[in-house]
């Protein structure tokens, strides 16, 4: 039997086909090939047409059937993770009423910091465990104020994932991670935030149906089955973001576990079991997949922009015509500490774990006569993992204890010398395992549809690829290494304009 997992990204849609009987995948790929585009009409804003997020859904998935020689037959159930904190608009009939509001765009900030003054912090960090933001229930709140002609013919919002949920089945829904997501859910009472829905001035009807993250949440439509090549009534049994899938294909469930990821961002998402909160909301917290009232599953994000981003701007400007094998292998000719030379990674906006300031990317201490490029590409490899260790300290700050780091060996966990370092640095062991979002969301398809009768089933072929541990050798040099990172990265947040105060290694206020 086959199961299939969709991720719908903002840069491309990923597809995989799991086979039960293997354990293992027997088909994946992505479209398009070139990354989509994001549309920003204004400063600031970020949109893309959820038409196309289908219409590339359609196209990848018949190519992977037909390449693969699978039958339609043989699917028992399809799942789906998306881009997290979208906002999506249909009238009646299920017709998008505009573009969608993608998780990047920031034309909402400023609503969603009048509301945590106005609704106020206690209550905001206590029942929502954030500031409202610029999540999809601000975004809302933007359209209300902006388009008011087109929020007046919404029938129902969604997130991405129920986008595409809702042209499977024909049927509008989401899940309680969605409206987490969209900062729609109160904690403390177990329900969607009343004071916020109506501080927003949100009926509360313009919300879809709730059904459970692992569960049959409705069944291919005979039109999607037409467009797809599948049989109708395949289950559509299981919907995450992309975070919560991530670490879930990582077999991230129990309080303590840490999955990461270090793609064009950072992550480090831990699961929890306890109502926690960051004074400063320099981090988000979401249900997690395996949430319920009864058995509270947290998950806390933390967000660094500027990660793999940095590396591929120096492989454009500094290395052009070298591969990251290629740049990986020069950096390791520069020794731990890059002969005192210090990057900072923060080129990428905003950043959130440093209370949105925008500090821009920064390279520090190079001499004309000690330094080359094998000095700083392996700065940027560290400055990266030092801002890893700095945002892990916060989770550490609200009690987070976090012995094992899991992670998909891809993207800068492809370097064996970033892996070595964040091991060190975090004084950590990184386990890293062959697995994406797309597979993620195709093993909790079939345990939702009832397939795999446990979490143990679903990952009973799960195996560790490689595990790096702390190198003890190198570990004292390189923390002081991360200290004198921390002292600049200080210097850098009071001296700019109208700057955050930092006082202490690490803590902002």
């Amino acid at each position: 039997m086959i199961s299939i997992g969709f991720d719908i990204g903002s840069s491309s849609i990923k597809c995989s086909l799991w086979d039960l009987s293997k354990n293992s995948v027997v088909a994946t790929g992505h479209y398009p090939a070139q990354e989509m585009e994001i549309l920003s009409p204004f400063p600031g804003w970020a949109e893309q047409h959820p038409e196309l997020w289908w219409e590339y859904l359609v196209l990848l998935t018949r190519k992977l059937l037909s390449e693969s020689g699978i039958r339609g037959d043989d699917v028992g159930a399809i799942g789906i993770a998306y881009q997290m904190h979208g906002l999506v608009a249909v009238d009646a009939s299920g017709t998008v009423l505009r573009p969608a509001i993608i998780w990047c765009d920031s034309r909402a900030v400023e609503i969603g910091e009048n509301a945590f003054r106005k609704l106020g912090k206690e209550f905001c960090l206590s029942h929502l465990l954030n500031s409202p933001g610029n999540f999809t229930a601000s975004k809302l709140r933007w359209m209300k104020e902006h388009e008011p002609e087109i929020y007046h013919r919404i029938h129902k919002i969604m997130l991405p994932g129920d986008y595409v949920a809702m042209k499977l089945t024909g049927e509008i829904s989401t899940t309680v991670g969605g409206l987490s997501e969209g900062i729609f859910w109160d904690y403390t009472r177990g329900s969607v935030s009343s004071e916020l829905l109506d501080f927003y001035e949100i009926d509360k009807d313009l919300l879809p149906e709730v059904r459970p993250t692992f569960s049959v949440q409705g069944r291919l439509s005979p039109p999607a089955a037409s467009q797809l090549g599948l049989p109708a009534g395949i289950p559509i049994a299981y919907r995450a973001g992309d975070q919560p899938n991530n670490a879930f294909s990582l077999n991230v469930l129990k309080p303590g576990e840490i999955a990461a990821t270090a793609g064009t961002s950072g992550v480090v998402y831990a699961v929890t079991d306890s109502l926690v909160h960051d004074p400063f909301s320099r981090i988000n917290v979401f249900t997690h997949v395996n949430y319920t009232k009864e058995a509270v599953r947290l998950g806390i994000l933390l967000c660094i922009n500027g990660t793999g981003i940095l590396n591929s701007w120096l492989r454009r400007n500094v290395t052009p015509g070298l591969g990251y094998d290629e740049m990986n292998a020069l950096a390791s000719k520069s020794p731990a500490g890059s002969r005192g030379l210090l990057l900072f990674p923060f080129g990428n906006g905003a950043e959130r774990m440093l209370s949105n300031a925008t500090v821009g990317s920064h390279l520090a201490g190079l001499d004309f006569n000690r330094h080359g490029t094998s000095d700083v590409l392996r700065a940027g490899q560290e400055g990266i993992a030092f801002s890893f260790r700095y945002g892990v300290d916060i989770l550490r700050d609200l009690g987070v204890t976090i012995n094992v780091v899991r992670a998909g060996k891809s993207n800068l966990f492809l370097s064996p010398l970033f892996s070595q370092t964040l091991a060190t640095v975090l004084g950590a062991s990184i386990e890293l395992y062959d697995t994406d979002g797309a597979q993620g969301a195709a093993r909790g398809a079939a345990l939702g549809s009832g397939m795999y009768h446990a979490e143990s089933e679903a990952f009973d072929s799960f195996e560790k690829k490689a595990v790096i541990h702390p190198d003890s050798g190198e570990g004292a040099h390189l923390t002081d290494v991360y200290q004198h990172w921390c002292s600049g990265l200080k210097n850098l947040l009071n001296n700019r304009d109208g700057g955050v105060n930092v006082s202490g290694e690490g803590e902002i206020s």
